[in-house]
């Protein structure tokens, strides 16, 4: 498995990007190009429940750690991708502290969490492995809570203390949103939630992520603390080179004419 907790834990910021085509070959293309994790994106995502194991099957071949966003934290839906081989599963619009421990503890089994268990699925090599695999669900599988609502930033403390949440991860479109400055990443209120977030999580020992949609802003929210950054996605490199091609080739038509 690969261990991206163990990264985290040493302080290291890593790379990553979402999938939200649903493609097999999309995922091998990003998962080779050099990130240290992708996110399967189930919330918003193309693809469906069915395409999500040729995927992590794709993405096994590459060093990328594969995650998979699910649509609830109900534990039936986070148990279902982790079966599949999922190296941990981020959790959208969670807005209480219970919510998070209820997603938390579909990740695990008990006494840490209530994942049903089944042996015979492809995270445990079928069976094979499945004594090491429920043994080190802790140590290796990601439990990540998106603080994406006003709810949860009142909250964040408690988010931040529970066992198993291993990251805070900021989504900027829906928080923004959710504080009436919809977008505006510069806007003060959004700025004093990002603090607030990355305070919490270090009082509890946690890591925080962000969604960036400029590359360039990497260095300045990995100066705030925030390990876990992503930029970019699948659909949106197939889009922009789609156009930037079209735009080519009509320009050389144009200048024929």
């Amino acid at each position: 498995m690969k261990n991206i907790k163990e990264r985290l834990k040493s302080g290291e910021a890593l790379a990553g990007c979402w999938l939200n085509l649903g493609s097999a070959v999309t995922a091998e293309i990003v998962g080779s190009s050099g990130y240290d994790w992708v996110l399967i994106d189930l919330e918003h995502g193309s693809g469906e429940q069915s395409d999500l194991l040729h995927q992590l099957q794709a993405l096994s071949n590459t060093p990328a750690t594969a995650l998979v966003r699910v649509e609830s934290h109900q534990k039936e839906r986070i148990h279902r991708v982790l079966d599949l081989g999922a190296n941990g599963v981020m959790v959208p619009q969670i807005k209480k502290a219970a919510e998070a421990k209820a997603a938390i503890a579909g990740i695990h089994y008990p006494p840490n969490g209530k994942r049903g268990v089944a042996k015979m699925v492809r995270s445990t090599g079928f069976g094979k492995n499945f004594d090491t695999y429920k043994s080190s669900t802790m140590e290796n599988l990601l439990g990540v809570i998106q603080i994406e609502t006003v709810e949860a930033l009142g909250e964040l403390d408690e988010i931040a203390g529970l066992p198993g949440v291993d990251v805070l991860f900021i989504g900027p479109s829906d928080l923004t949103m959710a504080l009436g400055i919809d977008g505006d990443l510069s806007h003060p209120l959004f700025i004093d939630a990002v603090n607030k977030i990355v305070k919490a999580a270090k009082k509890g020992g946690k890591a925080v992520g962000i969604l960036l949609f400029d590359p360039k802003d990497f260095q300045k929210y990995n100066e705030l603390g925030i390990q876990l950054i992503a930029c970019g996605a699948d659909a949106t490199f197939v889009a922009n080179g789609a156009r930037a091609m079209a735009s080519q080739l009509n320009s050389a038509k144009n200048k024929k004419g």
